[in-house]
This record gives C-alpha cells, structure tokens and sequence, in this order.
C-alpha cells in the first residue's frame, strides 16, 4: 500500500523535484496526493482529506513550517512530519514538534526513502521483520590475543597519533587501523563529528554548547553511558544535528 503524501513548499521547482523522488521510491511507494504553497493552503488540504505524510518546507511565507508542523498535531489523524529544507539549523526545533525526519536540499533518493520508511513504521503500515543479522565485529589484537567486540557495544572510534581507540560502555581497545578505513566500512553505524572522531549514531544523546581549552567555543555531544563530552567540528556540526533530529 502506497504512502499518501502532501508536500508543501512555496517553490514549484522544490514541489516537482520531490515528486520525482517521490516517484523512484518503491519499498515504500509514495503516492503524491496533494501540494501545497505555504501553511494555509495546506491546512486546507488537510481539513477535506488524510495523508500518511507530509513534506514540509520551513522557511514560507506566513506561518513556516514549524508552526504548521505544531498545528498539525491538533488535527483527529494527523500524518507523519519530514521536514525538507535547505536550512540545518532547525533541526533541534524540527525535534521538539515530534517530526520523523529532517533532511536537507538537495534530498537524495536513499535519505528520502529512509525516511519514508521511518513513517511506515510508525503507522504500522510495515511488513513483519527480517530476521536479525549477525552482529559485525571489530577485531582486537592485544599482546598475541585476539578479542571479537561486537560493533552494537561501540559508542566511539577515536584517532590518537597511529592508532584508533574503540570504546565500549565497559573499557577502551586499541585498535592498529585508520578512521577512514572504519567510516567507509560502517557507515550506517557511525556518524563523523570531528577530524578525529566516529561515534555511533545510536548512542548519541544530546549536541550542547562546549568550551575548548585549545578550540575555544564550540559544540559537544553526549553519548548514552558516558560523561565526557566529545567535540564537534564546525564542519560536521549540520550532520550531527540531522542525525539527532532522525
């Protein structure tokens, strides 16, 4: 059964871009039902039909896409929110109106479809399950031993000089490697927030303001389990936050 959805952006080119998306999209399939300017016209759609999903602009004129999203959540069935803006720093906000996505232009066809499927499963529209995967391994080597960690039980990857520190929730590994090497391999599993830092998109609590001693003001994340805080480059800082908002 194909997603019905309502896309409302104030650019024709946006709108007709999406539903060519939209179109190539087939586990789930999308099924473009409605399209809207700006947030009146849209509410006015809303009012006379239901959608699984709507595609939402933020920057519009009149309300934007945060406070439509906000009123959304007043109506009998509401849909699923994905906001889709060219705007990174909403994110947090996108978060706090219980959206289930957030992506940025230009929307490529693998996030937007990810992101269906986020909705999907919220509704409950989902086939049964896969069976579960075996667990990836990192191996360890350690004076003649050789340790399988289980990549799940990872919550960073850090460059130090020549090697990587894998830590767990229990200990920290060595590992003889490159980050590079292990962000080509796992890139489903781990987001990069700085030159020196992976850590797993699972984990990941909060992004907070953070002063550096040698870096001066900046950001931070949290992860689940630990206390340190762990920087974020000013280059990676829009990807963390589109993880969080996920």
């Amino acid at each position: 059964m194909a997603l019905k959805v309502l896309i409302v952006d104030d650019e024709p080119l946006a709108r007709m871009r999406l539903r060519t998306l939209l179109g190539d999209c087939h586990a789930p399939a999308a099924l473009v039902c409605g399209e809207a300017g700006n947030a009146a016209e849209a509410l006015a759609l809303l009012q006379r039909e239901a959608f699984d999903v709507a595609l939402l602009d933020i920057h519009m004129p009149g309300s934007d896409g945060l406070v439509l999203a906000n009123s959304l959540r007043s109506l009998p069935v509401p849909p699923a929110v994905v906001f889709v803006t060219a705007y990174a720093q909403h994110a947090l906000q996108a978060f706090e109106v219980e959206a289930t996505d957030y992506l940025t232009k230009p929307v490529r066809l693998q996030r937007l479809q990810h992101a269906l499927q986020k909705v999907e499963r919220q509704r409950g529209l989902a086939s049964a399950p896969s069976p579960a995967e075996p667990d990836e391994v990192i191996l360890i080597q350690d004076r003649g031993r050789t340790e399988r960690v289980p990549l799940s039980q990872v919550l960073y990857l850090k460059a130090e000089l020549k090697y990587v520190t894998v830590r767990t929730l229990a200990r920290s590994y060595i590992l003889d490697g490159a980050l590079s090497e292990l962000e080509t391999r796992h890139p489903a599993q781990f987001v990069r927030i700085h030159r020196n830092a992976l850590v797993a998109r699972r984990a990941l609590r909060a992004l907070e303001k953070h002063h550096d001693p040698e870096e001066g003001d900046g950001w931070a994340v949290r992860l689940h389990g630990l206390d340190e805080p762990l920087a974020v480059s000013r280059r990676q800082l829009a990807a963390v936050r589109e993880v969080l908002a996920a």
